[in-house]
């Protein structure tokens, strides 16, 4: 049988493909089906006839292949990987044809400009999809024992008794690849209707995040954040409007979503990018991040440090890393003094911190509580809240040597702060101080990597490899003096003694 030509879609606006799923009871291992093209409408009430695929790629290999059926042409084979065969398999039906988007099939994937503009879509094809399926791969490691347990608490709204019997397997089922996959955020945060479904084995979306609520104790931090995206499918309106064939979900700020989600797992490194523009509640029209794979990573992700922090910022970027060496002048506003965590439907973190900036009329030092939603780094106690010139929002670091790690690069600022944030960011002699930082997407543990690796990375930097003496000492000091602000005063002493010793090796 010949591989499958794709044939190019039609210049119609908003158009997609489709597969039709054949039925059959008689050939188990043989997936017939056929691809049509489908309008996206700009504005409607009513779900699309069609389910939305969301799953794992798994391995890029495509050991296994579907026959498209066209009445124009002959029978057609079109590999695809093993993990969409099996749901493919799961979801045919024996008497009727099932209607499904699944983007390894319904996108031209060898066609970068296609994939490009169908990127666009994407948003859109799972709002008005009737239901979306989360394909989470078959059933082991008692799979179906953690689904039942987990629709029993919920629907009782109790835990079971001899829950040690059941945590396991639900931890092991939370440990699969789906609940790690960056795109699956933007599909869970524009689906109206979620279904869960592994092996044989489904469970209605809701019921799923209610009975996890049960099962805290095994529920991390980054799957509340999930969690929370799929509990919320049932209450989103099924009026919704596209603008030239997109949708905004308008989730969050687009430096949050970087915060939270920046440790999910992307096959291609711009998909860290491209799959949360669409959940984002900024105006991205000028912000050169429209999906492009033919634009280096380095590139992209400087655009992006630009968006967020400006056009003061120097930013250095590398092919072969998720990092950012920056440098920019800011201010401080204080450091981090304690930290509580909210456990809701979407965890929380209640920081206070010393406001040592503040209006002299207010006075200075004074406790702000501020609630932030949790970060795939943890905010911690001692972290330094600062104001970066041309940022529109605080940013979160943490000391290293004589730089800082950017713990979170847009920290949505208390009302407190808000009343007088126009007057801080417009004063440019507010922003006294040289703030080196790196931001890191590559590493999201409790206790973030040790010096030496921040410190190469620093050394790599070309502005910085060009330092004199004079220049060290120099940015060890100024180092000192941002301590100093936050009112850190004895590792502001320690790091300015530091930078004398290091003048006085000056020949």
């Amino acid at each position: 049988m010949p591989p499958y030509r794709y044939s190019s879609l039609s210049h119609k606006p908003n158009i997609i493909r489709l597969l039709r799923l054949l039925p059959s009871k008689d050939e188990p291992e043989n997936l017939r089906c056929e691809l049509l093209e489908h309008t996206l409408r700009e504005s409607d009430t009513a779900c699309h006839p069609y389910e939305a695929l969301s799953y794992v790629w798994g391995s890029e290999k495509k050991p296994k292949s579907i026959t498209i059926i066209d009445d124009q042409k002959d029978d057609q084979e079109l590999a695809v990987t093993q993990n969409l065969y099996i749901a493919l398999l799961h979801l045919r039906d024996h008497e009727i044809p099932r209607i499904i988007w699944a983007d390894a099939v319904c996108i031209n994937q060898a066609n970068k400009e296609e994939k490009e503009h169908q990127i666009k879509f994407m948003a859109a094809i799972y709002a008005k999809a009737s239901r979306v399926i989360v394909w989470l791969g078959e059933a082991r490691d008692e799979s179906d024992r953690a689904l039942e347990s987990i629709r029993i608490a919920g629907e009782k709204s109790v835990e079971p008794s001899n829950t040690e019997l059941f945590e396991q397997a639900i931890l092991q089922l939370l440990e699969r690849p789906w609940f790690c996959r960056i795109w699956v955020l933007q599909e869970m945060a524009a689906a109206r209707h979620v279904i869960i479904m592994c092996g044989s084995t489904q469970i209605d979306g809701y019921a799923f995040c209610l009975g996890l609520e049960i099962f805290k104790t095994v529920l991390k931090d980054s799957k509340y954040l999930i969690t929370f995206l799929i509990r919320g499918a049932i209450f989103r309106s099924r009026q919704i409007s596209m603008k030239q064939g997109r949708l905004s979900l308008e989730i969050c700020p687009l430096g949050e979503l970087f915060d939270m989600y920046h440790d999910y797992n992307a096959t291609k490194r711009h998909d860290k990018v491209y799959a949360l523009l669409a959940m984002s509640s900024d105006d991205l029209s000028v912000a050169g991040l429209e999906p492009d794979y033919n634009v280096p990573w380095e590139m992209l992700m400087r655009s992006l440090v630009k968006f967020l922090l400006g056009d003061h910022a120097s930013i250095d970027t590398w092919n072969d890393r998720e990092i950012a060496v920056i440098k920019n002048k800011g201010c401080t506003l204080g450091q981090v003094s304690s930290i509580r965590t909210k456990q809701d439907n979407r965890r929380y973190i209640q920081i206070t911190f010393n406001y040592v900036l503040g209006n002299p009329k207010h006075g200075k030092n004074r406790k702000i509580c501020w609630t932030l939603p949790s970060s795939a780094k943890p905010v911690k106690e001692g972290d330094v809240i600062c104001v970066l010139q041309g940022a529109q929002k605080p940013t979160i670091v943490r000391s290293f040597g004589d730089y800082f790690a950017i713990i979170m690069i847009t920290a949505i600022p208390s009302e407190h702060i808000q009343a007088g944030w126009p007057d801080l960011l417009q004063f440019e002699e507010r922003f006294t101080r040289d703030f080196l930082l790196v931001w890191d997407w590559e590493k999201s543990t409790e206790i973030l990597p040790d010096r030496g690796k921040y410190d190469t990375l620093i050394r790599k930097s070309p502005k910085i490899e060009l330092e004199s003496q004079l220049d060290k000492a120099t940015r060890t000091w100024n180092f000192a003096q941002i301590l100093g602000d936050s009112g850190q005063h004895e590792k502001a002493k320690e790091k300015e003694r530091e930078a004398i010793k290091r003048l006085g090796t000056i020949k």
